[in-house]
C-alpha cells in the first residue's frame, strides 16, 4: 500500500502542472470534442508508457544520453519547433464548429493521437521526470519488481484518470461556449503553445 499511495501522490502532483501537454489536451477537447481529446490523451499515455518501459530497462544508458552536452540543445530546439508549429497552426487556422464528433474519420483521430504523442515525447520534462522517478525512487531504493509495478502503475493510473477528467470537463465547458468564444480559446491556446516553444528553445541554448 505504501508504494501505491506514493504513486498516487506523484501522479496527482504531475496532473496539476500546467504546460504544453495540458494545453494540447484541453484545447483539442474544447475545439473538437471529447473523442478528439481522448485521442490526444491516448497519444500522451502511450508516450508515457514507452518512457516507463524503456527507462526502466535501460536507465543507465539513457541517463548517460540525457546528461550529454547535446541532448538538452537538440531536444530543446526540436521540441520548441514542434510546439511553435502546433501553436501557429492553432492561431491562424480557420475554426470550424463540429456539431457531431462522429464526423471525424479514423485518419483525424490518428492525427490527434500523433499530436498528443509528439507533444509529450518532445517535452524534456517528460524525460527528466521518468528518469528521476525510476532512478531515485525505484532503483535507488531497491524496490522489487512487483512493488515497482504498483508504484509506477499507480502514477500511470492517476495520470490517465486525471487527464480523462480534464477532457470531459473541457467538453462540458465547450457546450456552454459560443463559436466566437471557441475561436478565441483556440487562439489563446495557440499563443500559449508558441510561448512554451520559444521558452523551450531559449532554455536549451
Amino acid at each position: 500500500m505504501q508504494y501505491i499511495f506514493e504513486g498516487i501522490l506523484f501522479g496527482l502532483t504531475l496532473s496539476i502542472l500546467l504546460g504544453p501537454i495540458f494545453i494540447a489536451l484541453t484545447q483539442s477537447s474544447i475545439e473538437k470534442g471529447h473523442k478528439a481529446g481522448l485521442s490526444v490523451g491516448l497519444g500522451i499515455w502511450f508516450s508515457d508508457f514507452l518512457f516507463i518501459a524503456i527507462t526502466y530497462q535501460f536507465i543507465h544508458k539513457i541517463s548517460y544520453i540525457v546528461e550529454g552536452d547535446y541532448f538538452k540543445l537538440i531536444m530543446g530546439i526540436v521540441g520548441g519547433a514542434v510546439l511553435i508549429g502546433f501553436g501557429l497552426y492553432s492561431i491562424f487556422s480557420k475554426f470550424k464548429e463540429i456539431k457531431n464528433s462522429e464526423l471525424f474519420s479514423g485518419k483525424n483521430y490518428l492525427q490527434f493521437f500523433i499530436k498528443g504523442f509528439l507533444v509529450n515525447t518532445i517535452n524534456p520534462f517528460t524525460f527528466v521526470f521518468w528518469i528521476s522517478v525510476i532512478s531515485t525512487y525505484v532503483l535507488g531504493r531497491n524496490i522489487s519488481g512487483i512493488e515497482s509495478i504498483y508504484f509506477l502503475g499507480s502514477i500511470f493510473f492517476v495520470i490517465i484518470t486525471t487527464d480523462s477528467l480534464k477532457i470531459f470537463l473541457a467538453q462540458l465547458l465547450r457546450r456552454r461556449l459560443k463559436s466566437i468564444q471557441l475561436i478565441w480559446i483556440n487562439r489563446i491556446a495557440g499563443i500559449a503553445l508558441t510561448v512554451f516553444g520559444i521558452l523551450l528553445i531559449i532554455w536549451s541554448i
